[in-house]
Formats: C-alpha cells, structure tokens, sequence
C-alpha cells in the first residue's frame, strides 16, 4: 500500500519549511541513506523551493558501514582524513542549514565488537568536536525520519506489511494526516510546550527529585537561572525559528554537571552504535555514574560512560507525559528520536550552553564554569515510569509536585 505521494509531500514540506526552515541564500547539509534516494530528492527540491543557495547530499549506508567495521582495522577507521576535517572547516564558514533522515536498521551492527566501535568513536568524535562546537546555536537542524524495511521489520516482526505500519507511526508523532495542515498542528503544539517551559522557568528550582517503585530513586540539582526549553530553537546568527526533532515532545535543561546522587533505572532499550543496551540502571555518587547493570549490553554501557571524562555526568534532564503520541504507538521505535519523546528522559555527556543567559556566545569552556557539561556523546535514556514523581525543589527546601504517575502534576 504505501505512502500516498500527497502525504509524502506534506511531510516533506514539514520537515524543510517548518522543521529546517531554509531560508533564502542558506546551504543545504543533507544526510540520508542510499535507499531513501527518492525522499531526498523530494527534500532537495523543497529546500531549493525555499531559496535554497545549494544542497550537498551525504549518503549512508548501513550496509557500507558494517563491512568496513567487519574488515577494515581499527587504526583506519578511527583516521579522520584532511578532506573529512576540510569538510568541517568549510561548515564553520557555510554554517548549512542541516537535515538528518534517520532511516537505520537497528540490527546493522550486532556482532561488531563493542571495544572496536567505541574506540574508533571517540577518536573521531574528539576531532569533529571543536568543529561541532563552533557551529552550535549558529546554524538550523533537524532530524526526521523515513522508515526502512529493516527498521520495520525490527518493529513489527510478524506483520505482513511492516513498512505501513511504521509510516502510520511515524506520521501520527509528527502529525501528519491527510485532513489536517501540518504546519497548524504544529504550532498548537509548539505553543503548548512553550507553556509549560514558561511555568517551569517561574519556579526557580534549585533541584529535581526523582522516584518510582522499579528503583529509580534520584536528585539533580540544576544550574541557578538556567532556562527550561522545549518544541524550538533559534538560529543566533539570523534570528530563524527551527525544530530541531520531529517529533518532540520534550521540556528540558541542562542540570548543574557533577551534582546529582542516586539511581536512575531506563524503562525502555536503548539503541546505541546500532546494538541494544537492555534493562539496564546507572547509580552516580557525587555527580558521576559510578556503576550500572544492564541485562543486555553491559559492557557497552560501560564503554559509553567512559567514553571521556564527561561520559559519567548528566548533560541534559527532559520532561514528556506518557500520553506522548509517540507512547501512545505501543512499541518501541529502536531510535532515540523516538523513544526519547515517549517519556521523561535524562542523558549522559555533552549539555546545551544555549539555555544559559547568553549561551550562544559563551565557548564550552565559558559554559562549563557555570555547570554545563562537555563531553564527545551525549546519549538520552528512558526513566519515565507510569508511575513516575518529580518533585521540583525550591531553594528554601520547598517541594512542588511536577510529575506524579508519568505525567503533568
């Protein structure tokens, strides 16, 4: 059956008038696999119908990938050549407007040796980074997807049509449908999120109080005058509203880096390097995850949070009700696009400078005196249990109800 082409253009148009928000003159960074040719097509030609100046196109390929970890050693794939790290200088200068379509199989690296994966990462990763910093809050993004058999058939294993299945999902999350105009929806949307970040922002916690019954037991504090934010972002250099995730459903902050105690225990999988880290928790002491447990993927988890040294620290707390559209589908997307708007999450690593008064200006370092976290990952997990309480915590001690059972006190 498929996708209706009117559908597929509305989408399409989601993702580059709203999502992106190309304006006028800007290039265009599009990352999206070789099988999905035919979307990137439709997407160029809306991001050149936006004015576009031009649209360069990285491929990938799942495919591709796993045979050069199956083959190639780990000292050439961890190289970063000088036209790779040309490429990133360049994108300092073009500051693109960058699309990602995430389309993955989510098996495509079962077997590969963790170790392997986690080395050539964050050698990598250590010299993209600075090139990734100097481009943050000044350039649009977004990440959207396309759904690939593969990735179906992971979600719906004994279905017949495993990729219908996957396009319902994903167009009821970013609420696509044939009798509604996209773009209304989502400013309602939008407008809601804002709302909600507004009231967090009035509180002026001081700290985060987390507790569920599976054993989540956990206390953050956040950085004094940090800004709750949610659905948008905009682009400092030409003031651009963008929609970074479609979907969203998150409020979040950055919490104050190295201050936080207790367990955090993922209520659902998380897909990390395309292998699944299963029923897992992480417990920190004095700001740091010192252990965790996972019945599938220890010893990636372990690889992850200590990854560098601002692995083991929170970067990012996120609030989302379980009525989500995403929760609401029933299953699990294995993508963390997803399955971090089905509920509140928190992630390991890198924080966001921008909800800082002035963020955009300050260099990490800046923003690391004040509380925000660095580091090369930065990896969300699922703690939103149905019956999840969040307690915000005022400075004289004070506790408001923010959450109770998975959703908006």
């Amino acid at each position: 059956m498929g996708i209706s082409s009117e559908l597929l253009q509305k989408y399409a148009t989601l993702i580059v008038r709203t999502g992106a928000n190309v304006q006028p003159g800007q290039v265009v960074q599009l990352a999206v696999s070789v099988e999905q040719h035919d979307f990137a097509a439709l997407i160029t030609e809306e991001c050149y119908k936006a004015g576009a100046k031009k649209v360069n196109v990285d491929w990938t390929s799942d495919t591709q990938s796993r045979l050069h970890y199956l083959y190639a050693d780990q000292e050439t794939l961890s190289a970063v050549l000088p036209w790779e790290e040309a490429k990133m200088k360049q994108m300092t200068e073009d500051l693109p407007c960058r699309i990602f379509i995430a389309s993955e199989d989510p098996d495509a690296m079962n077997g590969i040796d963790p170790e392997k994966l986690s080395a050539v990462m964050q050698r990598r990763a250590s010299v993209m980074k600075p090139y990734r910093n100097a481009i943050e809050g000044k350039h649009q993004w977004v990440i959207a997807a396309y759904p690939s058999l593969k990735w179906a058939q992971k979600c719906f294993p004994e279905a017949e049509n495993p990729v219908d299945l996957l396009w319902d999902a994903i167009l009821k999350t970013v609420r696509v449908q044939a009798e509604n105009d996209p773009v209304e929806a989502w400013k309602a949307h939008t407008a809601f999120i804002e709302e909600k970040a507004a009231w967090l922002n009035t509180q002026g916690f001081a700290s985060l109080r987390y507790h569920s019954e599976n054993g989540t037991d956990f206390t953050v504090d956040l950085i004094p005058g940090a800004r709750w934010e949610g659905a948008g972002a905009v682009n400092s250099v030409n003031g651009a509203f963008y929609i970074p995730n479609m979907p969203t459903e998150e409020i979040f902050t950055s919490p104050m880096a190295g201050r936080c105690e207790g367990t955090l225990v993922a209520v659902k999988p998380l897909s990390w390097n395309s292998q699944l880290i299963e029923d897992f928790s992480i417990t920190f002491r004095n700001g740091r995850a010192v252990s965790c447990a996972a019945a599938k993927g220890q010893e990636l988890l372990e690889k992850m949070i200590h990854m560098d040294d601002g692995a083991a620290m929170l970067g990012e707390v996120a609030l989302v009700p379980k009525e989500s559209p995403v929760n609401q589908c029933g299953f699990l997307f294995y993508e963390t696009l997803f399955d971090e708007n089905a509920c509140c999450h928190c992630a390991l690593g890198m924080g966001f400078k921008e909800v800082l008064p002035g963020g955009d200006d300050l260099t990490m370092e800046q923003a690391g005196k004040q509380g925000i976290n660095d580091s090369i990952i930065h990896v969300d997990f699922m703690v939103g249990a149905d019956d999840l309480s969040i307690d915000g915590i005022r400075p004289d001690g004070t506790a408001v109800p923010v959450f109770r059972n998975g959703t908006w006190a």
